[in-house]
């Protein structure tokens, strides 16, 4: 996700079209006769007749003791858990990874669905994870904008039905800590240029990485289903996602884990220090996990199986320490030195 860079980008459409408020993706219709959300082999179709192409990777032995509802990052798509996938298989976890709305091969690819669309995709995309395994551990995992997602809903009034939740450096940089000027020009953009899409320059990512695995990050870069060039009212819904997912954190109740690594250079420290300390003076219980030699993508980096078995061992018992012995995030970014 790099939201910091198209944002960057914005004033260049400045002008271009008639003002309009930022556009979303509007309301699918069933077909007659539908029956409703239901699994195929190669999808999830949603209560509104919407596929979400599915990824699925599982134990072929035996019943899985956990089924995981993976949620990719921005512009990416459901192959993005095709490492995590397998490692999980192994431990007897079944993992579904689906194409959010507006990216991968999933409906309006390229738009933005909203906020309120997305996390209800996910509480019938868990309903029927439930309802396939329903002696199985539900757990939600989240990467990136997939974790900002899983937050909004988790936090919200109507959570899903699943029995853990966790948060791989979910996005965080919303509206309250975009400071005036980028929120100005993101606001101009989305509504006078909200349907150009541009690729943030060079000058501005060159320098920033998103994991140690390079081949990954190849890869990712010439995946056809990967988004290179974002618009800006979708990056408009973004930052809103982002500022509810922020001020979520504190209202998750139940098992949940927020993961970061300490050479995360999507999202920022001071951006996830301001999110977890309004957490904290919430009341909120979130548990938080340190890793000191990770990226922002913790489930692709090249020591990702630290993370893959701290997640199996979490979702085994919550209580217990992690195998990794990781520690919380807050305490290291209010007194660490940026390595």
């Amino acid at each position: 996700m790099t939201s910091r860079g198209l944002i960057a980008a914005a004033g260049l459409a400045l002008g271009l079209t008639g003002c309009a408020a930022p556009h979303i993706q509007p309301p699918m219709t069933p077909p007659a006769g539908f029956a409703g959300p239901h699994v195929e082999d190669r999808a999830l179709v949603m209560s509104d007749g919407a596929r979400l192409p599915l990824m699925r990777w599982g134990p072929t032995d035996r019943e899985p003791w956990a089924v995981i509802v993976a949620l990719h990052g921005m512009n990416d798509h459901a192959a993005s858990f095709r490492l995590a996938g397998p490692w999980w298989a192994e431990q007897g976890i079944e993992t579904w990874a689906y194409d959010q709305r507006g990216f991968g091969a999933a409906p309006g690819r390229g738009v933005w669905a909203g906020t309120a669309k997305m996390t209800q995709d996910l509480r019938e995309a868990t309903a029927l994870a439930r309802a396939r395994h329903p002696h199985a551990v539900i757990a939600v995992v989240g990467e990136s904008m997939g974790g900002s997602v899983a937050a909004a809903a988790f936090g919200s009034d109507d959570p899903p039905d699943a029995d853990r939740v966790v948060l791989l450096a979910p996005g965080v940089w919303g509206w309250s800590t975009q400071g005036p000027l980028n929120s100005a020009v993101l606001n101009i953009a989305a509504r006078l240029a909200g349907g150009v899409a541009l690729e943030p320059p060079s000058f501005i990512t060159r320098d920033i990485h998103a994991s140690s695995n390079t081949l990954e990050l190849v890869r990712n870069g010439r995946d056809p289903q990967s988004i290179l060039a974002t618009r800006f009212d979708t990056i408009y819904g973004l930052v809103d996602l982002m500022e509810t997912a922020s001020r979520s954190l504190g209202r998750i109740r139940g098992d949940a884990l927020l993961m970061y690594g300490a050479h995360d250079e999507i999202v920022k420290r001071d951006q996830m220090k301001k999110a977890l300390q309004r957490a904290v003076a919430e009341g909120g219980a979130l548990k938080t996990a340190w890793y000191p030699d990770s990226w922002h993508l913790l489930d692709r980096d090249l020591d990702a199986e630290i993370v893959y078995r701290d997640i199996a061992a979490w979702l085994k018992d919550p209580r217990a320490a992690l195998p990794s012995g990781a520690p919380p995030v807050l305490p290291e970014l209010e007194t660490a030195v940026r390595p």
